[in-house]
């Protein structure tokens, strides 16, 4: 009898008790964000495209930027860099590893970029990349940087535009493949209209536009990073410098960062 009570007041209790909702999406954990203090030498006048409504802002950064107080940049507004690490299939840049270091001790958000040389086969461009970026668990996605080198002294040729989307797919696989999450791809107007670009499948667009808002310069693209200035002025880092805006709120760059950062 005293089980058959027990019994129903269980019953009772789990009725009164709501429903756990299982498909419920967990909480992205909130990122710091640093509001952006820079300034410009040759500002664009906007005209209500301002990149200044997005939050989140960054620099990208190679052998240039030869003096950098990585603590103080974060400090003014430097929430992540896209910092330069091979060029072709022989070239290191020779500050990626200051670069790569700092940023990570100032609690930059860090990647690594692969400047894209069209005289070279793609694996063999993967793995001098692979040689020198190492895959770092938090790190943002790999970068690759597919432009035209007119001013190259060793290779100014302009393949077939079927040719270069076929490469690029190819270099994307093997750095999805090596570090565990789709790369960015950053290009040019001239060269995303010249080779399509837009038929390019699974990555994040970082879109270079200094002089209009990318969604003029690239219609109906949907982009991740705007690159909008390389006259910008940041303290703790001397000199011009280029700066980029993540498409989205803060709690969207947090979200984004979830799912992905190199696991």
């Amino acid at each position: 009898m005293k089980q058959g009570i027990f019994l129903i007041l269980f019953l009772a209790l789990a009725a009164c008790t709501p429903p756990r909702a299982p498909d419920q999406p967990a909480t992205t954990p909130p990122v710091e964000v640093t509001w952006p203090n820079f300034s410009d030498t040759d500002p664009h006048p906007w005209a209500g495209q301002d990149p200044a409504q997005h939050p989140v802002h960054g620099v990208d950064v190679s052998r240039f930027q030869t003096t950098v107080d990585w603590e103080l940049a974060q400090a003014n507004g430097v929430n992540f860099a896209f910092i330069k690490a091979t060029e072709g299939g022989d070239l290191l840049d020779p500050m990626f590893k200051d670069h790569w270091r700092g940023a990570g001790r100032a609690g930059v958000k860090r990647g690594a970029y692969h400047f894209y040389y069209h005289c070279r086969a793609p694996e063999e461009q993967a793995r001098w990349f692979f040689r020198h970026v190492p895959r770092v668990a938090g790190s943002l996605p790999p970068v690759l940087d597919m432009e035209w080198t007119p001013t190259s002294p060793t290779c100014t040729i302009r393949r077939e535009a079927s040719v270069i989307r076929r490469d690029a797919a190819k270099i994307i696989a093997l750095m999805a493949d090596h570090y565990g999450t789709a790369p960015i791809l950053y290009t040019t107007v001239d060269f995303y209209e010249d080779n399509e670009m837009w038929r390019l499948k699974g990555v994040d667009f970082w879109l270079r536009s200094v002089a209009a808002h990318p969604s003029d310069r690239y219609p109906g693209q949907h982009w991740r990073f705007w690159q909008y200035t390389s006259t910008g002025l940041v303290p703790g880092m001397k000199g011009e410098i280029d700066i980029n805006a993540f498409d989205g709120s803060r709690e969207d760059w947090a979200e984004w960062l979830a799912r992905r950062v190199v696991p």
